[in-house]
């Protein structure tokens, strides 16, 4: 969470390398101004964030307006401190995230997903029944993971995959409903923005194994 104006700076530098930015140029600031630019709405989202964490309520007001503005236009229907740092927002397109989720770092986010909680009108529905996921983890374009699940550090989601069980430490996992396809994880998949490194369990040739 970011409580401090060093926080903000760590958080924006992290999610700029995860997106493949190594600075942000006077062409890019310019080129933002016409086109919504997704770096823009991550660096807004943590602005925001600093400001909701340290009180600021009239700037916090004022930046809510412009995150979400820019949101619509993207498509992002994001809430504010959900996402550890290095988070990577990979297209413009729908993306729906639940406020009770919890994200870990080095996040990477395609099209098409969404992430939150059961029906209002399911048995199991109650306002904390969301997702809480690790660091590292891949969500692959169209991927729907929703329920009071855990998911693991390392992990792969596929392409419209259907995630509605907890799910373990550095596996691969697709399908409806999605099951563990490999043990690979999310290796390769992501740039890690942020500095954050777990040993690996030994891999295993393990496939369509039931979560």
């Amino acid at each position: 969470m970011i409580k401090t104006k060093k926080d903000k700076r760590d958080f924006i530098e992290a999610d700029l390398k995860s997106q493949g930015i190594k600075q942000i140029s006077l062409k890019m600031k310019l080129t933002s101004l016409f086109i919504p630019k997704i770096w823009k709405y991550q660096y807004l989202l943590r602005e925001l964030e600093y400001c909701i964490n340290t009180g600021k309520k009239m700037r916090s007001k004022l930046l809510s307006l412009r995150f979400h503005r820019l949101g619509a236009k993207l498509g992002f229907s994001i809430e504010p401190n959900i996402f550890g740092p290095g988070l990577c927002l990979c297209h413009n397109g729908t993306i729906v995230i639940n406020g009770n989720c919890k994200i870990g770092a080095n996040a990477r986010i395609h099209a098409g997903v969404n992430i939150g909680n059961y029906s209002r009108f399911d048995e199991n529905w109650t306002p904390d029944n969301a997702p809480i996921i690790g660091d590292n983890v891949y969500i692959g374009p169209g991927a729907k993971l929703f329920g009071k699940i855990n998911i693991g550090n390392n992990v792969a989601i596929g392409a419209n995959a259907v995630v509605n069980k907890d799910v373990p430490d550095n596996v691969t996992v697709g399908g409806v409903p999605a099951k563990i396809i490999n043990h690979k994880g999310s290796e390769g998949l992501i740039i890690y923005g942020a500095d954050v490194n777990y040993k690996k369990q030994e891999k295993k040739d393990v496939k369509n194994e039931k979560l």
